[in-house]
């Protein structure tokens, strides 16, 4: 399966939706996940900009 973001069922940009399609886990999973990371220190805000800069809209 290719690693695309979805046109339904995102909430801001789909980059998480899009990477839980592509992985079989649960978006709402992964939403928790990129969430609880933010409360680290880290680039993850910026990963997330130049994944939904990266990755493609699906069809």
């Amino acid at each position: 399966m290719k690693l695309t973001r979805p046109q339904h069922g995102k909430r801001i940009a789909g980059v998480c939706a899009g990477l839980a399609d592509r992985f079989g886990m649960s978006r709402g999973l992964v939403r928790f996940l990129f969430i609880l990371s933010c409360l680290l220190p880290g680039p993850q805000v910026l990963i997330y900009i130049v994944l939904w800069i990266l990755i493609p809209k699906s069809r």
